[in-house]
């Protein structure tokens, strides 16, 4: 209801009845009880999965999540009263198209506020995720948190840590991904979620950057605006990579009196790996999903020399899984500091110049013909094997000949220097 009263399409649609559990499967045969201890069923439909919902009370909140008991009511109005915000709490009659508002989520809409329903402490008390979804929502819609349901919110901040980690990785990606992640991230910031959430993402405020690079100013200033051009829908893994590309900088920070010339952050890729990874797994990521973002991580800097790069290197740089990802943060992160987009644009043309052959071209040898050739087999075959590899990619050779030739040439160079 709330998407439509605000011209959006609906993601779902989500029907609440006064009929129980039973009779709704009773009228439905494929039904599915996903959650019929809270009064939940699921319809598949003309490909569309419906919940339906029966009307409830809930009563204790032992886990900070589910409710301890449920209660079966017999109105509308009293089902609502459990819910969130009052914004979320609007109903429509299916038969008359009518809008059911008995929390005042209209008024809430038209003045673009975000209100717990009731009581915001019990709200919160109840799931403290609620605190996270009113910052999201803020921001989502570009709202404002009313002034009790923000107290509510940093009087219980400290209890977001009850939150399971996969529920929080959930919905810090549905922030990062929604179109307004930047307004997400300072709401959690000025609701000290975010100290609470993603401390090493709090402690980039403040941490200063050299201007010559950076004239934008801190880390903090520069991670928010590379979050405010991230795209609606984009992927997870470029999101969180966005978010986590500067990691390492506050950690690293030496200022231009320690350095004696300006400020840098040495060696603050690979201790943002490090940290990104601790991150992910601390949010139960994905193996795939950690080793993407870590990567974005990992990758971040070498941008800067791809003009001089070799070819061989730089069609290896291409050769990254989901390098799409890693040249849009390039983008991102140049477009939120000094501007040049003259690397982004030189991998740009090289890609379109370059055919994919000669970025991925067939493998000329093996590690068997190798040993048909008679060499003895051992850790040199990999070195051999890279540097049969980085000719090819350098142009310098491209035929199975050229690549025995250019091996047998490798093997007597090194013997005349071992003779």
């Amino acid at each position: 209801m709330r998407d439509l009263l605000l011209g959006r399409e609906p993601a779902d649609f989500d029907v609440a009845t006064d009929a129980t559990p039973v009779e709704v499967a009773g009228l439905f045969p494929e039904s599915v009880a996903v959650g019929a201890q809270f009064g939940v069923i699921l319809i598949p439909k003309d490909g569309l999965k419906v919940e339906v919902a029966t009307f409830r009370s809930d009563f204790g909140y032992s886990d900070g999540r589910h409710p301890d008991r449920v209660v079966y009511a017999e109105t509308a109005e009293r089902d609502v009263q459990r819910r969130d915000f009052t914004i979320n709490g609007l109903l429509m009659r299916h038969d008359s198209g009518d809008v059911l508002d008995f929390v005042g989520g209209q008024k809430d809409l038209d003045a673009g506020i975000i209100r717990a329903i009731g009581d915001p402490e019990r709200r919160f008390a109840e799931d403290k995720l609620r605190m996270m979804r009113a910052a999201r929502f803020a921001a989502r819609f570009g709202f404002a948190i009313e002034a009790a349901t923000f107290r509510a919110i940093r009087h219980h901040v400290a209890e977001i840590a009850q939150v399971s980690p996969e529920r929080l990785r959930e919905e810090l990606t549905k922030m990062l991904t929604e179109g307004a992640a930047r307004r997400a991230f300072e709401l959690l910031e000025e609701t000290a979620l975010l100290q609470q959430v993603l401390p090493e993402i709090a402690s980039m405020k403040g941490v200063e950057q050299p201007p010559e690079f950076h004239p934008e100013g801190d880390v903090w200033i520069h991670t928010r605006l590379m979050l405010e051009k991230l795209e609606k829908g984009a992927s997870p893994t470029l999101a969180w990579g966005v978010l986590l590309h500067d990691v390492g900088k506050p950690p690293t920070f030496q200022s231009a009196e320690q350095t004696g010339d300006r400020i840098r952050f040495n060696h603050h890729v690979d201790v943002g790996v490090r940290m990104a990874e601790a991150i992910c797994r601390r949010l139960r990521s994905s193996n795939d999903e950690t080793k993407q973002i870590t990567a974005l991580v990992a990758n971040h800097m070498r941008f800067g020399a791809v003009e001089a790069m070799k070819k061989a290197t730089l069609k290896r740089l291409v050769r990254l899984p989901l390098f799409e990802e890693h040249l849009e943060l390039h983008r991102l992160d140049c477009l939120s500091s000094h501007g040049n987009l003259d690397s982004y644009q030189f991998v740009q043309r090289f890609l379109d110049q370059t055919p994919p052959e000669q970025v991925r071209p067939d493998r000329l040898l093996t590690g068997d013909d190798l040993l048909a050739m008679g060499l003895r087999p051992g850790p040199q075959f990999a070195r051999i094997l890279g540097a049969i590899e980085d000719a090819q990619l350098e142009g310098q050779i491209k035929t199975r000949e050229e690549a025995k030739a250019f091996v047998l040439r490798s093997v007597e160079i090194k013997q005349s220097k071992a003779g």
